[in-house]
């Protein structure tokens, strides 16, 4: 199979590519710690200061998600065509600037045109576009540890900016603190971008040579595919059951009894254990094949769901029921691009893993407010959680699905025999 890029060495110099997954470690973990962890820490002091209500305020942050989600597709038919430099400068530039706007708002509904700039910038800068540079730059041997390089280091984002947030807020307010960000994210993640990020050298990627059509016959053949849809059924049944874990684990715990401090503690280990579940999948992607491993998680995930409510009222029960849906925590992230590009190849990927981010960040924002909708009925909690349990089952029968639809190829990167190992 022809490869994606140059060899990983010239001589002593470094490839290219590496110095990417070095740039989006960082940018990606100032930007997530800057666009989206910080409301959380903020949230609270800013309803206060407003005179509105927390509800009213987190609003803002689902407009965002739901901005970011409407964003993916024509993001990724850019990405497609023009690369990442471009875009993913223009969206650091466009998310510093609305944070120095969240730091001027004087009245709740002004916070929901400055969310809505803020989820154009997180589709531009975030995850899936850099993501899809990397998937542009890597053959498949190397991919997956160019992902998790830059995942890993990513995935400590709320470990470093929810307690720098909070002190930040302690010494000078939240309107300071978003400015000292806004000041951070420019300072840094601008000019890394526009540096560094650029698109593989002629010759070393066959997407490069790919005309307009040809990308669009690429994104209508993968949309008539019945395994996309099926992988996209199971990212969301995934994606919804990671956030209203996410959101309501805190409450569960408390409700069982035990100190919100302890509660919060234990919720704490999901970011942690999102890099022990993605470093495990790298190393048994090397013996298994990925979809079987990323399926077996999953259903670990549902054992642990539905077992939570028998086994958190102790706290050893609560500590191992967490570990074990934990794990399956940031897999997806590993999982969605080496799968969509073992499939579709490297071409169209920005635009077809568009298509899936959509959908998976539309569950992502709508989950946790159907559950919490769950926790008004007789089974409260009980039904919130077997309910996650179901979605990680949904998940399981999407990822080893197999569809009767014709499998696709492209020519230059992916021939049939090797679509066949998804």
């Amino acid at each position: 199979m022809p490869r994606d890029n140059p060899p990983a060495t010239a001589g002593r110099r470094v490839f290219p590519g590496w110095w990417l997954v070095a740039t989006f470690a960082i940018t990606q973990t100032i930007g997530y710690g800057c666009l989206y962890y910080a409301f959380a820490v903020l949230l609270h002091p800013i309803a206060t200061d407003l005179n509105t209500t927390p509800a009213a305020v987190t609003g803002a942050l689902t407009t965002a998600i739901l901005v970011q989600a409407a964003m993916a597709v024509p993001v990724g038919r850019l990405l497609d065509r023009r690369g990442g430099r471009a875009l993913m400068t223009a969206g650091a530039a466009l998310g510093a600037g609305m944070l120095f706007a969240w730091s001027q708002v004087r009245e709740v509904w002004q916070l929901y045109p400055v969310f809505a700039g803020l989820g154009v910038a997180m589709a531009m800068a975030l995850y899936e576009p850099a993501t899809a540079v990397l998937v542009s730059w890597f053959d498949a041997a190397r991919r997956p540890r160019a992902i998790l390089g830059m995942i890993v280091v990513a995935g400590f984002a709320s470990t470093i900016f929810m307690p720098l947030t909070g002190w930040l807020n302690d010494q000078h307010g939240w309107r300071t603190t978003l400015l000292i960000l806004a000041g951070l994210y420019a300072a840094v993640v601008v000019p890394l971008h526009v540096l560094v990020v650029r698109r593989p050298p002629r010759g070393t990627n066959p997407s490069r040579r790919a005309t307009s059509a040809h990308r669009r016959s690429l994104i209508r053949a993968a949309i008539r595919d019945g395994r996309f849809w099926c992988l996209a059924a199971a990212f969301v049944a995934h994606s919804a059951a990671m956030s209203t874990m996410t959101v309501h684990l805190v409450g569960f715990l408390t409700s069982r009894g035990h100190p919100a401090t302890f509660a919060a503690t234990i919720a704490g280990l999901l970011g942690v254990l999102s890099v022990t579940g993605r470093l495990l999948l790298t190393a048994a992607g090397r013996r298994l094949r990925l979809y079987r491993i990323v399926a077996a998680v999953f259903a670990l995930q549902a054992v642990a769901a539905v077992s939570l409510p028998a086994v958190a009222g102790s706290r050893v029960g609560a500590i191992l029921g967490v570990i074990a849906f934990g794990l399956g925590f940031g897999i997806a992230s590993l999982a969605t691009p080496q799968l969509l590009a073992d499939r579709y190849g490297t071409t169209a990927y920005a635009s077809i893993a568009g298509t899936l981010a959509a959908f998976v960040t539309l569950a992502k924002a709508g989950a946790p407010l159907a559950a919490a909708g769950l926790l008004a009925t007789p089974g409260g909690y009980l039904t919130v959680l077997l309910t996650i349990g179901v979605a990680s089952l949904i998940a399981v029968a999407g990822i080893i699905a197999r569809a009767d639809t014709p499998y696709l190829a492209e020519t230059e990167a992916t021939p049939v025999a090797e679509a066949r190992r998804v």
